[in-house]
């Protein structure tokens, strides 16, 4: 007894003190707030204040002292999405995660984000290169000098970006030009669209094709050629069906294996534009309460933990000759300046615009020379070009290194060396399939744009600004304080020739001239609204009118959210911030309206179908966490679709499409028309009861027999995925954020579900990464919130701590005038 006695004080000791040090540790990780911290390099002291909201204010003397305290800030609060971010965009995973993510990294090294952020850092002008250049110092001055602890993240998978730094090779300005890059990347493309439409061409014919991806509503396809024809004469796909081996279940596998197969479901959603919107509206000050205009950003991002978003604001004068400014709002870890947000005199928010500025090209191989490929030429004998070659030499964690040949055409990367998927469709020992993409191209000036709108005091100066804008392009809202309101299109969109009777919704031979790019459309041609209705409203919705001389895209978002916005921006004459948050909490769904009579007449046996049928019976399509309805109605629309479309392309092909990508424009049309083609020969109310039945079934399972007692909130929750801990079972209650949401992807408090994660398939994943409402009367009277919390530390009470907030559509103020500061550190030379 005396030595088991002995035994229990011992364990209770070590404990105690493995709690005290676990303690001490996660107390060193927290950023320095208060007092004094030396960074070289500054010409004078930078203050940096932090007011009750927890924005963080930079107030210097100089503009590169700002941008350079930004970067030391950025590190000091968001470290490791730094170190991820920095490791993605350069795929550079696998030298601290293994072979688990290698195909990640060939697929960045592929597109060469690296190699575009170097030629367009050539072109930068000299205050943009200081800027990206002191904001990397500030970066690298905390990662080799500063006795914080590491955040978990580092220790966990042994992670030291300490030498690096302290060699000034940590952060580099190419890193902030990639950064951008990659944001375009998540936001400009359709890749994914296009070769979506090549693999349903397997199983379908054109025609059915549009019904799968219809068209805009009153417009045609902008494809007038026969594309299944046109690939089944080419010779295109693989003569026999191959799938990509998947790893076993996740309990089984190692913590790398399960980040790579994250970041392996990432990567394979690239190019695919559906779901990724957002909202903004402003109105003149002849709808406000106030005689002064009113605007609101809700940009739609996948929800992450850290947020992608931090608030800050930095003021400088002019100095040196270079440009000062005093701005304040949403900035990216990763680049100093501020993206989304306002100066003293102007306000501005964005939403994706969407235009089609990805192309996929058929490259036909040389079957006498593989190292070429077909171009333009005589058409009685076929012309061929090498293909350029790069080798890139990628290191592995515990494995040798791996070098990966990375080729390219006159058009761009060959995508279908680092795209498994495409290998599985097409037969890629005679042909290739490469991506035209213009964010690639040198002439990308985001940066110059960016520090331009920062400066902007007037919707003239910001509109000039945004001539620059190149990738992605945006839906640029703007109000400033002489009551001018106004809305344009700004970015880079390709033209494509008279005769381009694919015009990019569909991969097309790259040999065929006809198919290239032939210009772009001039800054002064794309769409613009002077707001004379006394208000203007985005939501991905095509942004002009049907008589507009030039083509965009076809795959423009639905107009539910749109339509929505402008009913209740008509439906109140004047209008005020409190309005303005309805509006952003706003959850009634026009799409669950159109379909809901379907299913309300839907007859079936089912044990729980009367019970569900009455939760039915007075729902109106708002989806409300707290309602069963909007959970049986998504459930049954799923299932619905996984049947109907799914027996018609064949489950195998249909689960590489679906997830993000909903068809639910395709389910419309199919339940509308009745269409036996897609329901079968027993109509589509037999269809629609098989998918009620089943939907019953799995829901009885997850939420049990009472299905009064059902809710939409309990399925559907706000998931801020971390990267990599989300996909450590043990660890992601600690470094995920969730709350309780309503909504759907089709009301403008959204909440995009991934219907592909089976774990839980109607979580909210992709929602209202920031809302911000501006007020042109009192510019400090302008509110915002985002999902989480300024700190990227899960250690620190500011990591979550604005998700009730958020979630309860309430916000926090930005102020460039706070009463008081919270906090005040002072960095000196």
């Amino acid at each position: 007894m005396r030595w088991i006695k002995r035994f229990f004080k011992l364990l209770v000791v070590l404990l105690a003190a493995g709690a005290t040090l676990a303690a001490i540790y996660a107390q060193r990780s927290l950023p320095q707030m208060n007092g004094q911290l030396q960074l070289s390099g500054l010409s004078a002291p930078v203050k940096v204040h932090r007011d009750a909201s927890d924005v963080t204010h930079i107030l210097a003397t100089r503009p590169t002292d700002a941008w350079k305290a930004m970067g030391y800030v950025h590190a000091q609060e968001r470290g490791w999405q730094l170190e991820f971010n920095r490791r993605v965009m350069r795929g550079a995973l696998s030298e601290v995660l293994g072979p688990a993510t290698l195909e990640t990294d060939k697929l960045m090294r592929t597109l060469g984000i690296r190699e575009a952020a170097k030629r367009q850092w050539d072109g930068l002008p000299p205050d943009a290169r200081l800027a990206l250049e002191a904001y990397s110092e500030g970066v690298n001055a905390f990662f080799a000098n500063s006795s914080q602890a590491r955040s978990p993240e580092f220790i966990l998978l042994g992670v030291d970006p300490g030498p690096e730094a302290r060699a000034g090779r940590y952060w580099d300005p190419l890193d902030s030009v990639g950064w951008s890059l990659m944001m375009a990347l998540d936001l400009g493309g359709n890749w994914g669209n296009e070769f979506a439409r090549l693999t349903a061409l397997q199983s379908i014919d054109t025609p059915a094709l549009w019904q799968l991806f219809p068209p805009y509503p009153g417009e045609q396809p902008a494809a007038t050629a026969d594309l299944a024809t046109l690939y089944r004469g080419l010779g295109l796909y693989r003569s026999a069906p191959t799938t990509t081996s998947t790893a076993g279940p996740e309990q089984s596998q190692s913590m790398a294996a399960l980040i790579g197969r994250d970041m392996q479901r990432w990567a394979n959603e690239l190019g695919n534009i559906e779901g990724k919107g957002s909202n903004n509206w402003v109105v003149s000050g002849a709808r406000s309460k106030t005689g002064m205009p009113l605007l609101a950003n809700d940009p739609h991002l996948g929800l992450s933990a850290p947020a992608i978003w931090y608030f800050a604001r930095l003021q400088a004068p002019d100095a040196d000759g270079i440009k000062g400014m005093d701005v304040i709002g949403a900035t990216l870890p990763g680049t100093p300046f501020v993206v989304l947000g306002r100066t003293e005199q102007v306000a501005w928010g964005f939403t994706n615009t969407g235009p089609d500025v990805q192309d996929l090209y058929i490259e036909q191989i040389n079957p006498a020379n593989p190292a070429q490929y077909r171009v333009p030429g005589s058409t009685a004998e076929p012309v061929w070009a090498d293909f350029i070659l790069r080798m890139e030499t990628i290191r592995v964690k515990g494995q040798p290194d791996v070098s990966h040949m990375v080729r390219s055409t006159r058009h761009g990367p060959v995508l279908s060396d680092a795209q498994a998927r495409h290998g599985e469709v097409i037969d890629t020992s005679r042909f290739v399939l490469a991506l035209r993409w213009s964010a690639l191209d040198a002439d990308n000036r985001n940066v110059v744009a960016t520090i331009e709108s920062n400066r902007a005091q007037s919707v003239a100066e910001l509109t000039k600004a945004f001539a620059d804008f190149h990738s992605p392009m945006q839906n640029a809202l703007m109000a400033d304080r002489t009551g001018v309101i106004a809305y344009k299109a700004v970015g880079k969109i390709p033209v494509r020739a008279a005769d381009n009777d694919i015009r990019g919704v569909a991969p097309a031979p790259g040999w065929e001239a006809r198919y290239d790019w032939v210009g772009w459309l001039p800054f002064e041609d794309t769409p613009q609204d002077a707001g004379e209705r006394g208000w203007i409203a985005t939501a991905n919705q095509r942004i002009h009118a049907a008589d507009y001389p030039h083509f965009l895209t076809q795959d423009w978002a639905p107009s539910y959210r749109q339509e929505r916005i402008e009913a209740l921006l008509q439906a109140t004459p004047q209008h005020t911030v409190a309005s303005f948050q309805t509006m952003h909490g706003d959850l009634q769904s026009a799409a669950t309206v159109r379909l809901l009579p379907f299913l309300q007449k839907t007859p079936s046996s089912h044990p729980l179908a009367a019970a569900a049928q009455a939760q039915l019976k007075e729902f109106n399509g708002e989806m409300r966490a707290d309602l069963a309805a909007p959970l049986i109605y998504t459930a049954w629309v799923d299932a619905f679709t996984r049947q109907v479309v799914g027996e018609r392309l064949g489950q195998a092909r249909f689960e590489t499409m679906y997830g993000k990508r909903l068809f639910r424009h395709a389910v419309e049309g199919i339940l509308e028309r009745n269409d036996t083609a897609w329901c079968g020969a027993a109509g589509c109310e037999a269809a629609s009861t098989r998918a009620l039945d089943r939907a019953l079934d799995q829901l009885r399972v997850k939420q049990g027999d009472n299905v009064a007692n059902w809710r939409w909130a309990d399925a559907h929750p706000a998931i801020s995925m971390h990267r990599p801990m989300s996909n450590v079972k043990p660890l992601a209650p600690f470094f995920e954020v969730r709350s309780p949401t309503g909504g759907d992807p089709f009301t403008i408090n959204v909440g995009q579900y991934h219907l592909d994660k089976a774990d839980a398939p109607f979580a909210n994943r992709h929602a209202a990464s920031l809302r911000a409402i501006y007020d042109l009367a009192d510019m400090d009277n302008s509110r915002f919130i985002y999902q989480t919390g300024q700190s990227g530390n899960v250690f620190s009470g500011r990591y979550r701590d604005m998700s009730k907030t958020w979630s309860a559509v309430e916000y926090r103020t930005l102020t460039m005038k706070p009463g008081e500061w919270t906090s005040t550190l002072e960095l000196t030379p």
